[in-house]
């Protein structure tokens, strides 16, 4: 239409195409002062234009612009500012516009397509854009206006004001920054062909748009409107496409709001929170060729009205609570399907098989289905029966079959037997999930052919023996999930080529031997390494500090020794507080994924954890050998959430610098030999949820303030020399009566030294009485006013001697 246009236009004027082109180079200036040019299309062309667009706007006869991907950065001020006279197309798609749509836009008279998709334009759609109605009205009170007042929504007759944008076919602003609530006068573009502001952050209800007659395409998709599906919307008799998914739309949606609009394809509901109420025996006007309805509330039967539409191609009735027996014409019709999810139900029954579905993408996970595994009859790019009742081993065919398979999930379910063979010839796959099954054997050598694979998942399963060296050719592999299995043998060296791996989990098996130093220098993307629950031994070793994106190290339950390594410090991902969340989402295809999640050990048991993975930091020394303090450098893994280093053999005191750690949500030092006080500070810990100081060898009174008395007494249990609450041992009383027991042995032990005080303090009193006593007896006329002297100074003496015993015992005692 575009390229018609522009032949039709040079016939007037100028016209320009430098597009998909690889200049590299600056917007010759020039360009832009021909008056004559009428249609310019730089788009991909690799020419620099810089903050040159806004002269284009004063070129009098330009109606055609198109700069897709164009410049790097610019505001929309400065763009769209300027005249404008004649332009019709405004295409800016894919470039970097920032800033506020200014209201000026809306002199733009001529314009009949605009497009500012995928840019970072913030800000709300101006209300006041052209002399609208509506706005008239809002200021109705401050004006003496004369003839029909409009009404709320735009809709008036006899408007004495200018209707913005006259000529405008098609509006795309989508992929945005937009927010604020959507303007009344949308409701007034009567030529409007394309409306498509999904992708951005607006609110409040959809605006009636019963006056958009021509509307063919409306897509409202992705942003936070709320209210319900106005009823005016039947009135778009036109509507091709309606797209209002992932918003917070309520109410009921019923058969009248579609009753007129019979050349619906595309309907798109989901993500909502609209109950669909319509009868058993309704036949829709419309033939779709995609329905989206997922998180829609049904009743509780199948949607019967689904026979009706024999042209569907895309269908999703996830999460949509419909349950039982799906009928047999369901299969039957089918037969045209593409893309099927009719997950999270709780349909029940067999699938056909061979299957009677062609469907390249078919998702019934998370329902009742039970028996075999239905083998496609057609080749199948994604293929997910998670979460069902089926059993029996997997068809040994399987592999061959689903050889252009990009996913397969066949997890969650009772399935038995070996791993075919045949998965081998999965050459095209990203994901194979055969996770928490009842599978045996060993894990089959040919997986090694299946080099495209990002995830591999066989965890809770009963395979055995050792981990196959052909895996080593799985070089794309981003997570690997192989825990509580049977698997037995060392950690294989071959797992250095693995320079993708983000999660690398070997738990629960039977491994031995040493964890090899080279896994701290190999795995630079590496988030998660859980090794726990095997027979691991020796060191810890030192290199796994280099591992800088870690931030799950789980080694728990392990024959590990030594010392916990002070270079922790150097866990870069565990320093950093984690503060934005990253959905870990791998092998996207078809809106489908594997989404990563790990089973952390926090409060003693384990949860789950996959939305909010990205922020969880976690170390896990638990259950093993170590020995000696508990480095001081630990505390400076500021991001800290979880710190378990329970059942070891640690000695010495908490380090005062726990406080630090302000993000912990689980602290457990539980059953070590741990000595000490346990650190005042600890208490400003705000954020913990659990923790755990049990028998232990600490000492004092608990620092039972802050954060520290949302704790029971099980916390500081086995602990013999703590006292105060939540114990049941009294501060003061426990020291009285170890005072005693220490007194007591004091006596026994030390009651020589006391002997020798009161000897010294009589040989002293015998010196200075007796020798001034001889002297004395010669000279008689002096004795008696030196014995009355003497008998106060000798009474005065021993009052000040038994108080210094006295003092001085309870001064030892005290200081035991």
């Amino acid at each position: 239409m575009l390229v018609s246009y522009m032949l039709e236009q040079s016939q007037t004027g100028l016209v320009i195409d430098l597009s998909f082109n690889s200049f590299n180079s600056r917007f010759p200036v020039w360009l832009a002062n021909i008056s004559s040019l009428v249609s310019i299309d730089l788009s991909f062309s690799g020419l620099n234009v810089g903050r040159l667009p806004h002269v284009f706007s004063e070129l009098p006869n330009l109606r055609f612009l198109r700069l897709v991907n164009t410049f790097k950065k610019a505001r929309c001020s400065e763009i769209l500012r300027g005249s404008w006279k004649k332009i019709e197309v405004l295409d800016l798609t894919l470039n970097r516009l920032y800033g506020e749509l200014p209201a000026s836009l809306g002199n733009m008279t001529s314009l009949t397509h605009l497009s500012l998709y995928w840019n970072n334009i913030q800000g709300r759609i101006p209300s006041s854009i052209g002399k609208l109605c509506n706005l008239k009205f809002l200021s109705l009170r401050f004006n003496n206006l004369t003839g029909k007042i409009p009404d709320f929504h735009g809709e008036s007759v006899n408007c004495p004001f200018e209707i913005p944008f006259p000529s405008l076919q098609i509006l795309v602003l989508s992929s945005n920054q937009l927010v604020g609530q959507l303007p009344y006068w949308l409701g007034s573009l009567k030529n409007l062909v394309v409306l498509d502001l999904e992708y951005n952050s607006l609110q409040g209800p959809i605006p009636v748009l019963d006056n958009l007659k021509k509307l063919v395409v409306l897509k409202l998709a992705e942003n936070e409107l709320n209210g319900t599906l106005p009823d005016s919307l039947q009135q778009l008799s036109e509507l091709y496409e309606l797209d209002v998914s992932n918003n917070h739309l309520t109410g009921i949606v019923s058969e009248s709001h579609f009753s007129k609009l019979s050349k619906l394809k595309d309907l798109d509901l989901s993500g909502n929170f609209f109950i669909l109420n319509v009868t058993s025996f309704w036949v829709p006007p419309f033939q779709l060729e995609s329905l989206y309805i997922s998180s829609c509330l049904l009743n509780s039967s199948f949607p019967v009205w689904l026979k009706s539409q024999s042209n569907i191609i895309y269908l999703h009735f996830s999460n949509v609570s419909v349950s039982g027996i799906v009928p047999d014409w369901f299969w039957d019709m089918s037969a045209n399907l593409k893309d099927l999810n009719a997950s999270f139900n709780q349909l029940q029954g067999k699938l056909p098989n061979p299957s009677k579905l062609s469907a390249d993408v078919m998702d019934l996970s998370s329902n009742l289905f039970e028996g075999h595994i239905p083998l496609p009859s057609f080749p199948i790019s994604l293929l997910d029966l998670s979460n069902n009742q089926f059993s029996a081993p997997i068809p040994n065919r399987l592999g061959e079959i689903l050889a252009t398979t990009r996913f397969l999930s066949l997890s969650g379910n009772q399935l038995t037997g070996e791993i075919p063979i045949s998965v081998g010839e999965m050459l095209s796959a990203a994901v194979i999930d055969l996770s928490r099954n009842n599978l045996r054997g060993s894990i089959p050598s040919s997986l090694g052919n299946c080099s495209s694979l990002e995830v591999l998942d066989l965890q809770k399963n009963l395979l055995s023996g050792k981990i196959t060296g052909s895996l080593s050719q799985l070089n794309m592999l981003q997570t690997l999930h192989l825990s509580s299995n049977k698997l037995s043998g060392e950690i294989p060296s071959f797992f250095h080529n693995w320079s993708s791996l983000e999660t690398l989990d070997l738990g629960d098996n039977r491994l031995t031997g040493n964890i090899p130093p080279w896994t701290g220098s190999v795995f630079p993307n590496l988030r998660i390494l859980s090794l726990r629950s095997n027979a691991l031994s020796g060191e810890i070793p030192s290199e796994l500090s280099d591992l800088s994106s870690l931030q799950i190290l789980d080694l728990a339950e392990n024959e590990l020794n030594g010392t916990i390594p002070s270079s922790f410090v150097n866990l870069r991902a565990m320093v950093q507080i984690q503060r934005i969340n990253h959905y870990l989402f791998y092998g996207m295809s078809f809106r489908h994924y594997y989404e990563e999640s790990y089973s952390a050990n926090i409060k003693n048991q384990h949860q789950t954890f996959n939305k909010i993975l990205s922020i969880l930091t976690s170390l896990d020394l638990s259950g093993n050998n170590l020995h000696g303090q508990i480095p001081e450098e630990l505390m400076k893994l500021l991001g800290l959430a979880v710190l378990n280093l329970s059942a070891n053999h640690l000695t010495g005191e908490i380090p005062e610098s726990i406080s630090e750690l302000n993000q912990l949500l689980s602290l457990d030092l539980s059953s070590n030999k741990l000595s000490g006080p346990i650190p005042p500070s600890i208490s400003s810990l705000s954020y913990l949820g659990y923790w755990n100081l049990s028998n232990n060898n600490l000492s004092g009174e608990i620092p039972f303030q802050g954060h520290i008395t949302t704790f029971d007494a099980p916390s500081f249990a086995g602990n013999p020399a703590l006292c105060g609450a939540p114990l049941d041992v009294n501060c003061t009383g426990n020291e009285l009566d170890n005072g005693k027991r220490r007194a007591d042995e004091d006596d026994s032990n030390n009651g020589f030294t006391d002997q020798w005080l009161y000897l010294s303090i009589g040989l002293g009193f015998a010196a200075g009485v007796i020798v001034p006593f001889l002297v004395l007896a010669i000279r008689r006329s002096w004795s008696h006013a030196y014995f009355l002297l003497v008998d106060r100074t000798v009474e005065e003496i021993l009052s000040l001697a038994r108080k210094i015993v006295v003092h001085w015992r309870n001064h030892r005692r005290f200081r035991v």
